[in-house]
């Protein structure tokens, strides 16, 4: 009880057995691009046909066991000046049937304006359709769209209980959709 009290004051720490770039190391090998710039251990940058996206490290612990995660970042450029945060998901409870969207804070204006786009285009639609992401947020402030999207793949499991690591890669095909979700959500949020 009390070390819950003490963890909120404290800066969080790293999980036990976490290698700061480890990931992000085996992810460029993984997706074989020529423009990969390491920026510090738990960041890079690269350029996606001409996006610029920052790639992080993100942790996750658990019990015995903690997984590293990649967020890929865009900056988007909007047109209007929204504000708020929104969630995608895939629905459906056995077969992707759709997806959905969900504010999480801020103007429910662009909240229907995102929706319309989702529905309306297909290019956006069939790349996030077959694109197996963990999270995918949008956040609008100050004329500027942020998309934070963390793919299932391109992560590390690490288990303490027996002892093993596991890059878990991401395949041709999943790439193929990331870039194509990536460039469709640079392209209608900057009209949004």
């Amino acid at each position: 009880m009390l070390s819950r009290l003490f963890d909120g004051l404290t800066a969080p720490r790293d999980p036990a057995g976490y290698r700061p770039g480890v990931t992000l190391e085996c992810l460029r090998r993984n997706l074989a691009l020529s423009g990969w710039q390491q920026l510090e251990p738990r960041l890079a940058r690269v350029s996606l046909d001409g996006l610029m996206v920052e790639v992080r490290e993100r942790t996750e612990s658990q019990l015995l066991m903690h997984l590293v995660m990649s967020e890929f970042v865009l900056q988007v450029p909007g047109a209007n000046q929204c504000a708020g945060r929104y969630e995608l998901h895939h629905t459906g409870s056995i077969r992707r049937s759709g997806l959905r969207c969900r504010r999480r804070g801020g103007d429910s204006a662009a909240l229907a304006t995102l929706r319309q786009a989702l529905e309306l285009d297909r290019p956006l639609r069939e790349a996030l359709m077959p694109l197996d992401f963990k999270r995918l947020l949008l956040e609008a402030a100050d004329g500027q769209w942020t998309v934070r999207l963390e793919h299932m793949g391109g992560s590390e499991v690490v288990n303490r209980m027996p002892a093993f690591r596991r890059y878990i890669a991401i395949s041709a095909e999943q790439k193929t959709s990331l870039f194509a979700a990536l460039n469709a959500l640079s392209r209608v949020l900057r009209e949004i």
